[in-house]
């Protein structure tokens, strides 16, 4: 626990050598940085988390007109910070702007859904925000542009993205899982008594919804029962009845429990998956480790192609390759089936609602 500790801070380190200054930045987008996430999200990439603790970035944070006011604070409290690795900080709400040389995409902001509102409506609305952006993005922001989609309906959303930014590759295009990842993690270690950083490989498979697939099937626990030895987390929870009722439910519904606790939705935590997410994009991941990346179905596991799907994946040198050949039993794979069929009604939905 101790190295553990000791590397996170030391990725932390807001220590630069002048060497490191020299590094060119990379351009990031934050659309929704007035918001609860983009709050959160805009200081831990300021600090490194996002792409590294001596990568420099130059920071455009995006906002619609109303907002204008609220994102002007933020740029102040930003530049208090006096964080060096912010090279350049800029607001806007001209999208033109907020998109022109963008390298990393952060798609935070997205209409919440509210009182009364059918979730196609909220899916429809979402796909026209969403249609825009990804013209913007398709239009102005540079060919390699990566995206990352945080504002739900996120895989729906980053369908769209991809369906108006063809000149992206849609390998480019993904959305954020890595929160469910996440909390399951935690929720595993907690079951067995260890810090999660022992937890390796658990996998979210399928949309960032209610209907999203918790699998353990091939997770592990390190250094468990003991320093060296390695455990599968099935051989260690053996009570199979709580991995597929309360494991899977508190995970699916978490979103919501935090709502009902706070009145208000997951903020840090997602900026926190957000730089999880990106980092392990640009950086890679740890040999034998995969994480859940929400990206465009290549027809891996039998999933229809075209719809964003949150798979296992490995990362390197900016570049992610689906985790091949995985199993999974009967129960998984009903739940995949479930999964796999609300995002091809979503892609339906949002596709009728942007037909010019």
């Amino acid at each position: 626990m101790e190295n553990f500790a000791a590397k996170r801070l030391s990725l932390l380190s807001r220590q630069l050598t002048f060497k490191d200054l020299k590094k060119k930045p990379i351009n990031v987008t934050i659309t929704g940085a007035a918001g609860n996430i983009g709050y959160a999200l805009v200081f831990m990439i300021g600090q490194g988390r996002m792409f590294g603790p001596n990568q420099p970035v130059n920071v455009t944070l995006l906002e619609i007109p109303v907002a204008e006011k609220a994102l002007q604070g933020v740029i102040m409290e930003l530049n208090d910070c006096a964080l060096p690795l912010i090279r350049e900080l800029k607001g806007t709400t001209d999208i033109k702007e907020g998109f022109t040389g963008c390298q990393a995409a952060v798609l935070v902001g997205a209409k919440p859904r509210g009182p009364g509102m059918e979730r196609k409506d909220l899916l429809g609305q979402n796909a026209k925000i969403f249609k825009i952006q990804g013209q913007a993005i398709n239009e102005y922001a540079d060919k390699n542009c990566k995206v990352v989609v945080v504002g739900n309906p996120a895989n729906t959303n980053a369908m769209i993205v991809a369906h108006f930014a063809t000149k992206i590759p849609n390998n480019n295009i993904t959305a954020l899982t890595r929160l469910d990842q996440n909390r399951a993690a935690y929720q595993i270690a907690s079951k067995i008594g260890v810090g999660v950083e022992k937890i390796k490989n658990i996998v979210i498979w399928g949309n960032h919804s209610a209907t999203q697939v918790p699998d353990v099937g091939n997770a592990y626990a390190v250094n468990y029962p003991q320093e060296g030895k390695v455990s599968r987390v099935k051989e260690v929870i053996t009570d199979s009845k709580w991995l597929e009722s309360d494991f899977f439910t508190t995970v699916q519904k978490r979103g919501a429990a935090i709502i009902a606790a706070r009145k208000l939705s997951s903020a840090a935590s997602a900026a926190n998956a957000t730089c999880d997410h990106m980092h392990d994009w640009f950086n890679g991941t740890v040999t034998g480790e995969y994480v859940s990346m929400a990206v465009v179905s290549d027809g891996s596991y039998g999933i229809p192609k075209g719809i964003v799907f949150s798979f296992p994946v490995t990362c390197k040198a900016g570049e992610y390759k689906i985790q091949q050949g995985l199993k999974y039993d009967e129960f998984i794979q009903k739940k995949i089936d479930v999964t796999t069929q609300e995002l091809l009604d979503e892609k339906d939905m949002a596709l009728q609602a942007v037909k010019d």
